[in-house]
């Protein structure tokens, strides 16, 4: 769709101002909620960055343009009513001021571990580990190790799940199997590799 013929589809509020909801694209996490204005609107389409308006300095900016915490532009959508915006980003480091991956870190509540996605979520913890290294973090040892030794750890739980197997232990299958996928996504988040592009190939071996 042509920006400006988007752009008039939008329905600014009074003060010229629409929210958008930024969400990680690679995790589903929701990111952040800010504001846009036309200028925002068209340049974030023309650009593939995010930019918001501030309400509090009144000004345009540029997500990450000082803290280089940007947002690559995945995805741009407005809701049923067209006064929401949804933007699907690749977030660079982290989306909050606070040095919080999401703003949305006060937790309330959260329904039960088999109702949440954890494969999405353990990546976003891995990928966050990646981008904010914490001191005495495993994921850090091996990250900062590089892919020599992530490819042993990989080759040695392998061979777990596999001795797991010939046991005919499923509560060992089990445990092996979870630290195999752990250090599998180590090697996917350190080789660039996302969930989508797996969710990609295997819908196509799927068709």
């Amino acid at each position: 769709m042509e920006v400006n013929k988007l752009i008039n589809n939008i329905k600014f509020n009074s003060d010229g101002l629409v929210p958008a909801i930024a969400q990680d694209i690679k995790t589903g996490t929701v990111l952040m909620l800010a504001y846009m204005n036309k200028e925002a609107v068209e340049k974030t389409l023309n650009e593939k960055i995010v930019y918001y308006y501030s309400r509090s300095r009144q000004v345009l900016w540029k997500k990450g343009e000082t803290s280089g915490n940007k947002q690559i532009l995945k995805g741009f959508y407005y809701d049923c009513d067209a006064d929401t915006i949804l933007v699907k980003v690749e977030q660079i480091g982290v989306a909050c001021h606070t040095g919080n991956y999401s703003c949305f870190f006060n937790k309330v509540l959260e329904e039960d571990n088999n109702t949440v996605d954890i494969l999405n979520k353990l990546y976003g913890t891995i990928l966050n580990r990646k981008q904010n290294p914490k001191e005495g973090s495993y994921t850090n040892y091996l990250f900062d190790k590089g892919l020599d030794k992530i490819l042993k750890k990989v080759g040695e739980e392998t061979s777990e799940v596999i001795i797991g197997a010939k046991n005919e232990d499923k509560d060992e299958i089990v445990y092996e199997v979870s630290d195999l996928i752990y250090h599998l996504m180590v090697l996917m988040i350190n080789e660039g590799v996302t969930i989508e592009d797996i969710k990609g190939e295997l819908t196509k071996r799927h068709k």
